[in-house]
């Protein structure tokens, strides 16, 4: 038996394990609250045994890595990813509403970024958000906006991102006996509309609602 062929053969017969590890590809940045705009973007690429516990979600058992995210397909939009723990009942669901008659003007799920959480000396933020997991996603957006001072939605809560939230008024707001938060809640999401605290946000979904 020759050199390289001697080679091949003790590589073939190396474990999984042995061989190259899979890799993490995801892109991250922070929040910065007094500037209010995402600072240091950069791409990161790293072997899944070298993540921190806090790029990963225990419950979803999904990271901030691409590789766990699954691409969601709902009839008449543009794709999306969320993590795969979720995506196949994501899908199945939305689509399911689409086929009553529900129409959707945008939905967004999996992309990475650090807007929660403690800030550092920069006043950035350290902690990933939901969708930097794929467990969490917006729905209609320009017509559900994300609120600040709003314990009680009402005239002195502050619109901080999405458009104007008018249930009743706009078919594209959601409520809470809309049958998009119906289906999603029976599916183990929560409505952001309905989470305790300061913010309210409408657009969103989640296991927590955060």
């Amino acid at each position: 038996m020759n050199l390289r062929l001697f080679a091949i053969c003790c590589v073939l017969l190396l474990p999984q394990t042995v061989m190259a590890s899979p890799t993490c590809h995801y892109r991250d940045w922070q929040w910065n609250v007094d500037n209010k705009r995402a600072v240091h973007a950069h791409q990161v690429s790293k072997a899944y045994q070298q993540l921190l516990p806090e790029e990963r979600d225990v419950s979803s058992g999904c990271s901030v890595c691409r590789e766990d995210q699954q691409i969601v397909r709902v009839q008449g939009l543009p794709e999306f990813l969320m993590c795969r723990h979720y995506a196949d009942s994501v899908q199945t669901a939305l689509n399911k509403l689409i086929a009553k008659g529900i129409q959707f003007k945008t939905i967004s799920g999996y992309r990475v970024g650090r807007t929660r959480g403690k800030l550092d000396a920069q006043g950035n933020r350290t902690g990933f958000s939901n969708h930097s997991f794929g467990i969490a996603l917006d729905i209609n957006a320009a017509h559900n906006g994300l609120y600040d001072n709003c314990i009680i939605f009402g005239p002195a809560c502050r619109l901080i991102r999405g458009g104007a939230w008018q249930p009743g008024m706009d078919r594209f707001s959601l409520k809470q006996d809309s049958s998009v938060v119906k289906m999603l809640e029976a599916i183990g999401f929560r409505w952001g509309g309905k989470i305790q605290g300061k913010q309210k946000d409408f657009m969103h979904f989640s296991p927590t609602g955060y």
